[in-house]
């Protein structure tokens, strides 16, 4: 059979036999309403919040804090259905990148939409590494010191513009992830990102997660801030299925279930190869890549291949976790580093490591080979030829493979009644 795996804004067509393959996995199938209107019931009845109109009545100034380009975040569809709320008052916009790059003016375009050359002079950037920009504003339980952009701190009112889905370390994106990592200061973000060393820090899990617990405790030392969240919720072609609003907490709390109920995918079995496409936009660098692989192996058996697919359009990102790894003779080694100190992005090369310790990594991306070796991933020119050398390397027709074609946000759960 032909199967065509999506690469870039394209898709490329591999061959298998058919009783190899154990599934096609994508986000679920959910209904979609007309989406204007099922983000102005959200503001309209909004969780623990008043209306957004009466939110705005008020306001000397408004701060909007959105997604960058890692995230298909519907921001210039909400931006739409505000507009007329909007546009007389005193806004500005800042990027919450956390400790991303700034995007392009390319990127801009994709978050912005036809407002971006309205807002632009508008709009700011977040620059975590930038100590002059930040303020200090309290300390978590567990010790994280909450440095965050002046302009956060200094804006009236705010509005975050969200979009919820699994996270593999913090359980869902949404809500407090804008404040933390989004417009906080790199050693913030990095005390914070410290915690998703802990086996509790995992995928579709709030309750017990120390990264989202200190993100919550953090966010606490902004009690005082009037803020509304307006949290959305795509389907598999990034259409908007859900939306919830209002109070941070409690809208992001509202937004998980819908969440789940489209990325949360049940399995029959566990299988010798996993093909984990990063899509469009999370193939932008192996940084925002490795999520794929993250939620990937859940479907993996011990000993079996994962294969990785991307783009990675950007070339690394963050080359910490590149260099720690590239350092390191044997994934072990990398982990045993990693545990005499933490910088961030050590996470990053922890979780990529500890797949290595039990499975082989393959990579079809666009990085240079000596760059994907040096990270202990295979790389393959072609995914047909990664898929024949990891079925010969599984015993050929007896390897099952199962094709999961939106690695970076859905998490497969094996579901043994299948």
């Amino acid at each position: 059979m032909i199967i065509a795996v999506p690469y870039g804004k394209e898709n490329v067509e591999v061959e298998i036999d058919k009783a190899r393959v154990s599934g096609i996995i994508e986000a679920n199938n959910v209904p979609i309403a007309d989406e204007s209107e099922t983000v102005r019931k959200a503001i309209e009845n909004p969780v623990n919040s008043k209306k957004l109109s009466e939110f705005l009545a008020d306001a000397r100034d408004v701060l909007f804090i959105v997604n960058d380009a890692t995230r298909a975040t519907p921001t210039a569809r909400v931006l739409e259905i505000l507009y007329e709320m909007i546009k007389s008052l005193n806004v500005k916009f800042i990027v919450a990148t956390g400790a991303h790059r700034a995007p392009t003016e390319e990127e801009c375009y994709q978050i912005f939409g036809r407002y971006y050359e309205e807002f632009k002079s508008r709009i700011y950037f977040h620059d975590a590494r930038a100590d002059k920009d930040m303020v200090y504003i309290g300390k978590s339980r567990n010790g994280t010191e909450m440095f965050v952009n002046r302009i956060g701190v200094e804006a009236h009112k705010i509005v975050i513009i969200g979009s919820v889905e699994p996270h593999y370390h913090a359980g869902y994106t949404g809500g407090r992830k804008a404040f933390l990592p989004g417009i906080a200061s790199y050693k913030s973000i990095e005390q914070n990102h410290s915690l998703a060393l802990r086996p509790e820090a995992e995928s579709l899990k709030l309750k017990g997660n120390p990264v989202h617990e200190d993100m919550i405790d953090a966010l606490g030392t902004i009690k005082d801030k009037e803020i509304f969240a307006i949290m959305t919720v795509l389907d598999r072609e990034h259409r908007l299925y859900a939306a919830t609003a209002g109070n941070i907490e409690d809208s992001l709390t509202a937004a998980t279930g819908k969440a789940k109920e489209v990325f949360a995918v049940a399995i029959k079995e566990k299988v010798d190869i996993v093909v984990a496409v990063a899509r469009f936009p999370m193939d932008i660098d192996l940084y925002q890549s490795q999520k794929a692989l993250e939620n990937g192996k859940m479907a993996l058996k011990k000993g079996g291949v994962i294969i990785l697919v991307s783009k990675c359009r950007s070339g690394i990102g963050d080359d910490t976790f590149t260099r720690l790894l590239s350092s390191c003779d044997t994934p072990a080694e990398a982990l045993e580093k990693i545990s005499k100190g933490y910088v961030l992005g050590y996470h990053k090369a922890a979780k990529m490591a500890e797949i290595g310790l039990w499975a082989d990594i393959y990579g079809v991306t666009g990085l240079p080979d000596e760059l994907i070796s040096s990270v202990f991933i295979t790389p393959f020119h072609s995914l047909q030829e990664a898929i024949d050398s990891a079925t010969a390397k599984m015993k050929g027709k007896d390897a099952k493979v199962l094709f999961f074609m939106d690695g970076g946000m859905t998490v497969p759960l094996l579901d043994e009644s299948l």
